[in-house]
């Protein structure tokens, strides 16, 4: 600096102010002789200061950010727009799961809840109703199905009644009468089919002569030393047959059969309440049997419309 003020630069406010921007020209007082001395200007050879770049990107949300924000200048990592297409994508799709689990959460109906949990220690459960889990419209449509083809209850193995039935007579007509039954529910279709068919195979023996009381030849016999089987007295009874039956109606949880039993034996009526005891007990309860009368329970004359309770079973 003392050399610079020296060659003519003048000193103001602590900066220096050259003479000249390129060179000077100062007059050397020489006793030999007067010549003019060229100096470089000391300025040219300090170095230029830095030029600062100073960046500005638009991100996606408007803003700026400076070279500070991208991490030019001291800060931390590259920061990105974080809006690629993959990350859109996923992002949607984290949203509509997370949506689809609140609506599941509080919106869900409660009895579906109720179902998918026991649906996870009951196999039989699981089967009725499928892929429909999710859907509470088409998990009730499934078990509407269930309960109308194989009755309510979905756990119980036995569905038949622990009390033996009660059995009366109301002036029977062994040619022309009605045999009712009063279940202790209202019977499911599963329930018709079998109690139907019991009824079926009943008359079907008996119009086949099976209850024929005159030819008992083994149960009057001992089967401890082979007895023997009179073939001709068998052929030469008088035989005896159902005539007629009526299909099997069920209003709510009664049912009745017309019967006309012709010349089959009494024995006929024996056989059928030891088959109806086991299906009682086992499959489908029986509270009782009612052998006549014309009108029975809460039984209405005319009443066929399926919406109203009223079920059959074609013999």
């Amino acid at each position: 600096m003392k050399a610079a003020i020296a060659t003519g630069a003048t000193a103001k406010g602590g900066f220096i102010l050259p003479y000249n921007n390129s060179s000077r020209t100062e007059e050397s007082h020489c006793h030999s002789w007067k010549k003019k001395t060229v100096y470089p200007n000391p300025n040219s050879y300090l170095p230029k200061p830095p030029r600062l770049l100073l960046l500005v990107c638009a991100t996606a949300n408007g803003t700026n950010t400076s070279t500070n924000d991208l991490g030019l200048g001291g800060g931390g990592g590259a920061k990105g727009s974080g809006t690629t297409a993959r990350g859109r994508r996923l992002l949607k799709i984290r949203e509509e799961k997370r949506k689809r689990e609140h609506d599941r959460l509080h919106n869900y109906p409660a009895w579906a809840k109720v179902l998918e949990d026991a649906c996870k220690d009951d196999a039989e459960l699981r089967a009725v109703l499928g892929d429909s889990i999710g859907n509470p419209e088409l998990m009730r449509k499934r078990v509407e199905e269930r309960v109308r083809k194989k009755g309510r209850d979905f756990s119980k193995s036995k569905t038949g009644s622990v009390l033996a039935f009660k059995v009366t007579f109301r002036d029977f007509n062994p040619l022309d009468s009605y045999i009712w039954f009063e279940f202790y529910g209202s019977p499911s279709d599963r329930d018709v089919e079998l109690f139907g068919s019991v009824i079926q195979s009943w008359y079907v023996m008996g119009r086949l002569g099976a209850f024929n009381s005159t030819n008992l030849q083994l149960a009057n016999s001992s089967m401890e030393y082979n007895p023997l089987y009179d073939v001709d007295k068998g052929f030469k009874v008088m035989p005896s047959s159902f005539h007629d039956i009526s299909d099997v109606e069920f209003q709510d949880n009664w049912a009745r059969v017309w019967v006309d039993l012709g010349t089959a034996d009494y024995f006929a009526m024996d056989v059928l309440l030891n088959c109806l005891t086991i299906l009682s007990s086992e499959y489908l309860g029986i509270q009782q049997i009612v052998f006549g009368g014309h009108r029975i329970g809460d039984w209405e004359e005319g009443m066929t419309n399926t919406d109203d309770g009223y079920k059959y079973f074609k013999i």
